[in-house]
């Protein structure tokens, strides 16, 4: 199992971004799926979870609103769809992947970690 973050820059405030994390070695619907983020000097938080098996889906208080998953099965991909986004927002997202099918908030409950994917947000 293998995860591609993909889809950070440097973003305006306001702005509306969308992460993509591509998974390889296995398939969408037997996972449930995390993003988690890194601001700088911060330690890493958890931003939202979905399980696709059954739709549940949590979102960080932070992001609630303004936040949205999604994925697309012939690409074998999840997003991030950010909206109205914040200067404090600006971290190194992580998307995760979880064969348990727990979604919870904990980094440990995650099997497999992409790279990482730095969001700047300018204000």
């Amino acid at each position: 199992v293998q995860l591609q973050a993909s889809g950070g820059g440097l973003v305006q405030a306001g702005g509306s971004p969308r992460l993509s994390c591509a998974g390889s070695g296995f398939t969408l619907g037997n996972f449930a799926f995390a993003w988690f983020r890194q601001a700088p000097g911060k330690e890493r938080e958890f931003v939202a979870a979905r399980r696709w098996s059954d739709g549940n889906t949590y979102y960080a208080d932070s992001v609630k609103g303004r936040f949205t998953f999604s994925r697309d099965n012939a690409k074998n991909t999840v997003y991030l769809r950010m909206d109205t986004l914040k200067p404090e927002d600006t971290a190194v997202y992580y998307c995760a992947a979880d064969y348990r099918l727990l979604c919870g908030g904990w980094e440990y409950e995650y099997d497999y970690w992409g790279q990482g994917t730095l969001v700047t947000v300018s204000s």
